[in-house]
């Protein structure tokens, strides 16, 4: 039996919007970024602002979605945001290839016992790369992340049908939709199952590697019952001739004032910051002065 994410319903404005809306806006929000390389803080943090207003609006509960923001917080700080900040690269080449780059401060680095030693400079533009960077990333990342929790599953597959794709993509996105969460019910099932045996992970001495390894007898369990569950849905597709014709959808939906509002803002996003990028020559890497006094300070 497949599961879903913790939805719930909670009457906001983004649950009465049609899902399409919030797919296309998030992509707009996506492709403003990625396809006229938009890199100025200036534009990158209106943009954020208004997707962190988009998440407020969907009012989850925290307990709900700490672990995906732990996720996301580890993804955006200290894998983007330090990349940025130690190396510059991910960006334009302006961030490593200043004239004159102005050091906020150095980072010595050496093996001891050994010789060999070398430094890191942290310069003001790598510094505000990496700041403007994580904006960009949490501005596509908190969009992204409330869409389990606020979207009813019964929907998924209609959603991407409605958006044009084939019943057979339509149901390979629902699948994949409730596929991680089907798996994690599944371990904690088995795990359950395996304390009731008197088998304790927690107990484990040697710390994480020794816990790592006493994880074993549980990966066959869940593996088995993951290829059970495709297997049933397949048969569970297959009796209903699936794939054989055009197959009718139960649910139906519907464009409002609000989606028309928020695809036609989305649409501004998006071509807005392809004519300052291409028509302007607006949204290169951009520093702000008081980073420049900062470091003269």
């Amino acid at each position: 039996m497949l599961v879903s994410w913790k939805y719930r319903p909670r009457d906001t404005f983004i649950q009465r919007l049609d899902p399409r809306t919030r797919l296309i806006f998030m992509a707009c929000v996506i492709f403003a970024f990625t396809i006229p390389q938009i890199w100025d803080f200036r534009i990158a943090f209106p943009i954020f602002l208004v997707s962190l207003t988009l998440y407020l609006l969907a009012r989850i509960e925290w307990k709900d979605v700490r672990r995906a923001w732990l996720f996301v917080l580890i993804l955006v700080v200290f894998i983007v945001g330090l990349n940025g900040l130690l190396s510059g690269r991910g960006g334009p080449t302006s961030v490593i290839q200043e004239e004159n780059p102005v050091t906020l401060f150095t980072i010595p680095l050496a093996v001891p016992g050994t010789d060999w030693a070398t430094s890191i400079d942290i310069t003001v533009a790598k510094t505000w790369f990496a700041i403007t960077q994580m904006t960009r990333m949490l501005a596509m990342a908190i969009l992204a992340l409330p869409l389990p929790y606020t979207m009813d599953p019964n929907i998924y597959g209609i959603t991407f049908r409605r958006m044009g794709v084939s019943d057979k993509v339509s149901f390979t996105m629902d699948l994949a939709f409730r596929f991680l969460p089907t798996l994690a019910r599944d371990l904690s099932i088995t795990i359950d199952a395996q304390r009731t045996r008197g088998y304790e992970m927690e107990s484990a001495k040697g710390g994480i590697v020794e816990r790592l390894r006493r994880l074993a007898p549980l990966v066959v369990p869940v593996t088995m019952q993951a290829t059970v569950t495709g297997e049933e849905v397949i048969d569970a597709m297959d009796l209903r001739a699936f794939g054989t014709a055009p197959r009718t959808w139960l649910k139906t939906l519907h464009f409002g004032p609000s989606d028309y509002f928020l695809i036609g803002l989305g649409i501004v996003i998006f071509v807005g910051a392809c004519v300052l990028r291409w028509g302007f020559g607006i949204g290169e890497f951009w520093v702000p002065d008081f980073m420049y006094a900062l470091a003269a300070s």
